[in-house]
């Protein structure tokens, strides 16, 4: 065999250029050669073998890991269908607790009590003291039999003039009934749109520290067309009808605008100021600064006779009743629908559409 290799490597063809072989040598040389080949085939067998064995391993590696992975997604997506029947479970909770308990379910003890309805916050359609909840809230206090008085709880700076000037219609409708005594119980501020609503209470108390008055109207705005003109940014508003953008806060006010628009406060004034002498007659004083838009403190407002007394809710339910009770008759909030709102308003204002409401306030700035 070694003799063969050499003549390979001298560049001889061992079977045609090398000596001559009788065929038992020609047989025992084959038979070496098939002996010496034999290791070197069962080798790259092994290996073949080896290749295979560590690719089924492999393979059975990324198999187990597909698996666990989908363990995983399988586990997420039940808990993500847990949390969504959850969710769809406390709405559903939700109504028909509404629905079981019905519009007129309210806090309080039983039996001789003061109907309170809450007015908080600012006075909006969409907000919590709209003229909707509030007049129905005044509905439920005057209908109980076992209410002996109806209660405004008000802490507001103020709001809207058309959702003020309803409330106070339905508190004077009540008050001309005659039936029980309506009395608006001012806590930190009933201010602006907010005393608009007391004044139409028969009695109102408030507290020494108490913020009482504003009677007055609010219109604010900015004016950026000096601020454009220096960015060299253009306006573009297209309108029908020489007025229709001039409380645009990017243009120029003409004189006869202002002027108009000032006639629109002034007229809303006056009825703000007619309310408040309708509901306080002549309880009022006659000083000039009543109607100024000034805010007083509790104590201040008894001299000009804005309030009749001071104190508080307490101090009132200890007066009117042997044993105080109050009872809450203010409508219930929706969770769902006032999420929807917010989540409206929101969008609204990402979108940059107006939202319906007016400009002019009776609020507290």
């Amino acid at each position: 065999m070694s003799d063969e290799r050499n003549e390979h490597e001298e560049g001889r063809d061992p079977w045609t250029q090398g000596p001559e072989l009788s065929r038992d040598e020609a047989r025992e040389r084959r038979r070496a050669n098939d002996a010496e080949e034999l290791p070197a085939a069962e080798d790259a067998e092994a290996l073949r073998e080896r290749q295979r064995l560590e690719q089924t391993a492999m393979m059975g590696r990324w198999i187990d890991g597909v698996l666990a992975e989908q363990r995983r997604a399988r586990r997420w997506k039940l808990f993500f269908r847990f949390l969504f029947a959850a969710l769809i479970a406390a709405s559903l909770s939700v109504t028909l607790y509404g629905l079981l308990a019905g519009p007129s379910a309210v806090g309080g003890a039983e039996g001789p009590h003061l109907g309170v309805v809450k007015v908080e916050g600012v006075i909006d359609a969409d907000g919590t003291a709209s003229a909707q909840r509030i007049n129905a809230g005044l509905k439920r206090a005057w209908e109980a039999e076992q209410s002996r008085a109806v209660v405004l709880h008000i802490n507001s700076p103020g709001g809207s003039p058309v959702q003020s000037q309803r409330i106070f219609d339905e508190v004077m409708r009540l008050r001309g009934e005659g039936d029980k005594p309506i009395i608006a119980v001012i806590e930190d501020i009933g201010a602006s749109g907010a005393y608009y609503i007391a004044a139409g209470a028969d009695e109102i108390i408030a507290a020494p520290a108490s913020l009482v008055g504003s009677i007055g109207v609010i219109y604010s705005s900015f004016g950026f067309q000096e601020a454009i003109d220096r960015l060299g940014v253009e306006r573009r508003v297209y309108t029908a009808g020489d007025n229709k953008a001039f409380l645009d806060p990017f243009s120029e006010v003409a004189p006869e605008q202002r002027e108009f628009w000032q006639s629109v406060l002034e007229s809303t004034h006056d009825q703000f100021i007619a309310a408040v002498r309708e509901g306080r007659g002549e309880r009022l004083s006659d000083d000039d600064a009543l109607f100024s838009g000034l805010v007083w403190s509790g104590e201040q407002a008894l001299e000009f006779g804005l309030v009749d007394a001071l104190g508080s809710l307490d101090t009132l339910a200890r007066e009117r009743l042997t044993e105080p009770r109050l009872r809450d008759y203010t409508p219930r909030l929706d969770p769902f629908e006032r999420l929807s709102r917010q989540f409206g308003r929101v969008a609204m204002e990402w979108l940059g559409l107006p939202r319906a409401e007016s400009p002019v306030r009776y609020q507290l700035p």
